[in-house]
């Protein structure tokens, strides 16, 4: 199967992440798109966490109802902290057979020759960059080309509506009391509210 792997702290998911699901499952022609929250991500602090399991439980909540989609808890079991080569190896271990697909945005792309063996990243999954058309991909294209394996089969662009929505402003809504219907699926915003999650 050509399986996609969305990863991300998911603090909480909200309608972008579903978005950047859905057309990378469309365009590169997907069977399944995963979300793989992080348990304790590598680089930066999870900001009001409200802890991984209850992530966890949004992202399923998030997903319930369309079939493309799915949730791992391969991360949050796993010890320590996640670093995505690990998680693809671990991936290709359970299921050899799959094609692996690894979606990140732009900036997180550029990022990727200080990832923990990132040439490893781009032998185990093709790299899929949530991208619009133009000078971006050419930039992103040459910040890679030093990594073996930086191929344009191996480092793929997708067309992603752009969506200014994000987790930290979701946090900040809930705060501050202002509805976030709308920004987040109906299910994600009911849970949270009545478990009073991300209140100031």
């Amino acid at each position: 199967m050509r399986i996609g792997i969305l990863g991300g702290t998911f603090n909480p998911p909200h309608l972008g992440h579903l978005v950047c699901a859905q057309e990378a499952h469309e365009q590169l022609a997907l069977d399944r798109v995963v979300l793989m929250p992080a348990g304790i991500p590598p680089h930066k602090q999870v900001a009001a966490d409200p802890g991984a399991e209850v992530r966890y439980e949004l992202c399923q909540l998030a997903v319930a109802s369309d079939e493309r989609f799915d949730v791992s808890r391969l991360e949050l079991d796993r010890p320590g902290r996640s670093w995505t080569v690990d998680t693809l190896r671990a991936l290709h271990d359970l299921n050899p057979q799959d094609d692996l697909t690894f979606i990140v945005g732009g900036d997180m792309a550029r990022s990727l020759p200080t990832w923990r063996e990132p040439e490893t990243v781009l032998e185990l999954a093709t790299l899929a960059v949530a991208e619009r058309a133009g000078s971006e991909r050419e930039d992103i294209r040459g910040e890679l080309r030093a990594l073996r394996g930086a191929t344009r089969e191996r480092v793929r662009f997708f067309d992603m509506p752009r969506i200014d929505v994000s987790s930290s402003l979701v946090r900040e809504r809930v705060a501050t009391g202002r509805p976030i219907r709308y920004l987040v699926p109906e299910a994600v915003a009911g849970a949270i509210a009545a478990h009073g999650w991300y209140d100031a």
